[in-house]
């Protein structure tokens, strides 16, 4: 892992590229994904160009497009019969599954759906003393599609954190896509996880053709009102395409994790917390100390652990490229360098943790003290493990239930209440020429313009 020194000239350039590898704008593409690119489309387009040009076949050929890109791009032979995960295969895999995978689902249920509903927002409404109402009321949308990753690893987690908080918010209409692949949407434990939610729409399909698909609706997939899920850069890129067309979650990159910790922080801890994030490859995973000992002893200690991990390989390729061992003078300006980084996943594994939480800003989830390991949120807290990557934790939150609320505000005045604000009215739209709105408020109060 790159080792890096805040107190070298050179530090905040070494971060700023090591940052830019792994954002939208990095274009992270493998040699694999390059040469299929060219295959597909006779010339070497960017990430950005590829996914235009997917999305506008999409848009304007509809389902044609999708199973022509789902043909030359995953290799699936799918037919307009054959998109749609039928029920009987839903249920099939659900009774297949095994009896400790589908108890473990449903715990897992229950802790994320107690949470998302404790957190759910309800209408307020506040009285106007003159006489009316005004209330904010939030009602759910009505129908969302959910991207799903099925490319190096299947991930029935990535179902129950986002269509749980979905369904705790009153979401009827789900539609999932997943592309097929046998980590994808032809995984039984994935298809099983549907069932057990109450999916009952699953669609083979991923990539930019699916958000394209979901974000104008194609023959037998309806459009949807919005767009969640993590994906690789092909789908962010589709995402913050079709924005606008339809809501989506965020623009999410690659997983990345901080590590915070000191000479009192176990380092085969520290070591498992930047390996769990590298073996999604590409992965960032950087660790901030103030102590150079436990640097030393993270890399020997890296060594051992990656020898015994069946993805050790891609992890330590991960490490090699988007990693690194920071060096401060002290926990202040580690939290400053966290704050600046706004990382997706922060663990504050020093000692008095709890007293550092005040100092950090910005972060898209934080987990605190030694037993509470990021791998923790990603499965069973919860929270939803969709968040905000690429320093967009500056502005940005992780999914909610409330993400899938739309808020609008009712007005409800009575002649008195209006009475009472007439003439604040009258002298603001008077000011802006608009003396129809003075007139319509005029009218009503029977009081001259």
């Amino acid at each position: 892992m790159q080792r890096i020194d805040t107190s070298q000239s050179d530090a905040a350039e070494q971060l700023a590229a090591l940052r830019q590898k792994l954002s939208p704008a990095g274009d992270v593409v493998s040699e694999a994904g390059k040469k299929k690119t060219i295959e597909v489309f006779g010339e070497p387009l960017s990430p950005q160009q590829t996914v235009e040009r997917i999305c506008g076949d999409v848009q304007s050929r509809g389902l044609e497009a999708v199973l022509e890109y789902t043909a030359k791009l995953d290799g699936a032979d799918i037919t307009a019969a054959t998109l749609r995960v039928s029920p009987e295969e839903l249920a099939a895999a659900h009774l297949a599954a095994e009896p400790g995978f589908l108890e473990t689902i449903r715990r897992i249920r229950a802790s994320v759906l107690r949470f998302q509903q404790a957190i759910l927002h309800s209408d307020v409404t506040v009285d106007v003393p003159e006489g009316g109402t005004l209330t904010q009321r939030y009602l759910p949308l009505e129908r969302v599609g959910i991207c799903v990753p099925g490319g190096a690893a299947a991930y029935p987690s990535t179902v129950l954190m986002t269509t749980v908080p979905a369904q705790a918010a009153g979401v009827e209409q789900l539609a999932v896509v997943a592309p097929p692949t046998p980590f994808g949407s032809y995984n039984q434990d994935l298809l099983a996880t549907c069932h057990e939610l109450g999916i009952s729409e699953v669609y083979r399909v991923g990539g930019a053709q699916a958000v394209a698909a979901l974000a104008y609706g194609v023959e037998g997939l309806p459009k949807v009102d919005k767009i969640v899920g993590p994906g690789n850069l092909f789908v962010a890129l589709a995402k913050k395409l079709v924005f606008g067309e339809v809501d989506i979650d965020s623009i999410a990159g690659p997983s990345e994790v901080v590590v915070i910790a000191d000479g009192s922080t176990r380092p085969d801890f520290v070591v498992a917390d930047l390996i769990a994030q590298a073996e999604h490859a590409p992965g960032s995973s950087l660790l901030i100390t103030w102590s150079e000992s436990l640097v030393d002893q993270v890399v020997v200690e890296l060594d051992k652990q990656l020898a015994d991990l069946d993805r050790g390989d891609l992890a330590r390729q991960s490490l090699e490229q988007f990693g690194a061992l920071i060096l401060v003078r002290d926990r202040d300006e580690a939290a400053e360098l966290a704050n600046e980084l706004a990382t997706e996943h922060l663990h504050l594994a020093c000692e008095d943790a709890s007293d550092l939480l005040g100092a950090i800003r910005h972060a898209g989830a934080i987990f605190v003290g030694p037993y509470s390991p990021v791998a923790l949120g990603d499965y069973a807290a919860g929270p939803s493990h969709v968040l905000p990557t690429g320093a967009t934790a500056r502005f940005a939150s992780g999914l909610s239930s409330n993400d899938f609320l739309r808020s609008g505000s009712v007005i409800e005045f009575n002649q008195e209440g209006l009475e009472a604000v007439a003439d604040d009215i009258l002298l603001m739209a008077n000011k802006e020429g608009l003396s129809g709105h003075a007139r319509s408020v005029a009218i009503r109060t029977k009081q001259e313009e």
